[in-house]
């Protein structure tokens, strides 16, 4: 299955969201109302794109933009085609800024969540708006999950991405994963707020949590990928580990690597792990107000 990264933005003015129309596209698309966004070219950083697509499409500059979730949907829209969507959340866009339209729309509206019928609207923006409230609510204090895979629908073999970042090397620092099947659609995700560590510890505790969780669902076979070339020598033996703090959680990793059928640690270059990359910098940006 061809897999397509996207990202999308839920610009809100109090309780409404701003939706446009397309004119342009597919016979199924024409006339369907979705959220500002577009696809990522390569290379390119979400957030970066995320700017690019909202300036393109509505005139609009955001300043703060915020990682709310990224999820997978099957696309009715592209036949086989699996789209990962990268959702940001953008406040207090004021109604009455001018919304400068891209050539793909004909018109525009906001409206509120509860007001808007799912017969309107393309099929990533009724993923997304349908889970809206429970982004907003979601406690990311102990851990950011993502879709609740049920064990005995999945695969035994899968990989993962993961990341890890510290704001200071020490300080404030998170962990993520991405648990995908080899067909690339995305089977769970999650990531913890770690409080005060370094950059290192924060990659080893993204591996950790990612093997945790695999474990979790029963998946038997795991193939890590990660952007970090330490981690990855040090667990494939090629570095020692001279740090006394990764002591410890190399012994945890090491621990539920024997409960593996097999794990393969491979290393990626760090813009093809933008996803899990991510999720750090949400969490991050979630707990700003904690750190020093």
């Amino acid at each position: 299955m061809k897999q397509r990264i996207v990202v999308q933005a839920v610009v809100r003015s109090g309780d409404r969201v701003l939706l446009l129309r397309r004119s342009q596209g597919r016979p199924g698309i024409i006339g369907k109302y979705e959220l500002p966004g577009g696809t990522i070219e390569d290379g390119e950083q979400p957030d970066d794109a995320m700017r690019r697509h909202l300036i393109n499409n509505t005139g609009l500059v955001a300043g703060d933009i915020k990682l709310g979730d990224v999820l997978s949907i099957n696309n009715r829209e592209d036949g086989d085609i699996q789209h990962v969507l990268v959702v940001y959340n953008i406040d207090g866009v004021a109604t009455d800024k001018p919304i400068k339209l891209g050539s793909s729309y004909d018109t525009y509206d906001w409206l509120s969540i509860d007001k808007i019928s799912q017969n309107n609207l393309r099929d990533s923006a009724q993923a997304i708006l349908g889970v809206y409230g429970q982004l907003a609510g979601d406690n990311l204090e102990v851990a950011y999950r993502g879709n609740d895979v049920k064990k005995a629908t999945n695969p035994l073999s899968v990989v993962i991405y993961s990341d890890g970042g510290s704001r200071g090397n020490p300080g404030p620092s998170a962990s993520a994963f991405i648990i995908m099947n080899h067909d690339r659609q995305v089977l769970d995700q999650g990531g913890a707020y770690l409080g005060i560590t370094t950059n290192n510890q924060a990659e080893y505790h993204g591996v950790r949590l990612g093997l945790e969780r695999a474990l979790e669902l029963g998946y038997k076979e795991v193939e890590y990928r990660i952007d970090s070339m330490l981690v990855v020598n040090q667990m494939k033996g090629v570095y020692s580990i001279k740090n006394r703090e990764l002591w410890p959680i190399n012994e945890r990793i090491r621990e539920l690597v024997t409960q593996f059928d097999s794990v393969k640690f491979n290393h990626i270059p760090r813009e093809l792990n933008h996803v899990a990359d991510a999720l750090v910098n949400k969490l991050l940006d979630e707990h700003k107000n904690d750190q020093p």
